[in-house]
């Protein structure tokens, strides 16, 4: 139900997610400044200054009441306390009951089953206590690494904008990955 506000971390099994602190900027900084992560992110690296910045803006949003409110959440591994990226949660529209879901993790703990625990956590939370109908991810459609991840969701492709984006110098195209909350709570 919306409004929602975050507080607690949310328990994955081998994860949970939590509100970004100023202490975890430098293992921000440590992925969001690789260009192989940023390569499919609308930004460029980042300088340290800027993660700063980033984390402090993010630490500020907690609650999901209207549209283009969003959630910036460390993604942690349980045993032993480490951040391994991040997720990002928005209202797309509340009169829809729509929502969009995004993530990125240091390519030292990508292939492990982290980001779908932690996206799966966030998507029951969606569903189950916000009482959500529908969540969407887009996402550069050459990032197969993302588009696996939707799948492994039970997202279905619904889009692909061609060329719909000048992105880092180039034309580049968007793909739309979706689940409604009847498919997801049917599994």
């Amino acid at each position: 139900m919306i409004p929602y506000e975050f507080s607690a971390p949310l328990e994955a099994d081998r994860v949970s997610l939590r509100m970004l602190t100023d202490q975890d900027v430098d293992v921000v900084h440590s992925y969001q400044s690789r260009e192989d992560v940023c390569r499919y992110m609308l930004y460029e690296p980042r300088d340290h200054a800027t993660v700063v910045a980033k984390v402090a803006e993010w630490s500020q949003h907690s609650r999901l009441e209207q549209d283009s409110d969003y959630l910036q959440l460390a993604v942690e591994r349980r045993s032993d306390r480490r951040v391994l990226g991040d997720l990002y949660f928005t209202i797309k529209s509340v009169a829809n009951q729509s929502a969009e879901i995004g993530w990125s993790l240091h390519p030292d703990h990508q292939g492990q089953g982290y980001a779908s625990e932690a996206a799966s956590a966030m998507l029951d939370v969606a569903f189950r206590v916000m009482r959500l109908h529908r969540v969407v991810a887009e996402l550069d459609p050459r990032n197969d690494p993302s588009v696996a991840l939707c799948r492994r969701l039970g997202m279905r492709e619904e889009a692909r904008f061609v060329e719909d984006l000048r992105f880092k110098g180039e034309w580049a195209d968007t793909g739309v990955y979706a689940i409604l909350a009847r498919e997801f709570l049917a599994r």
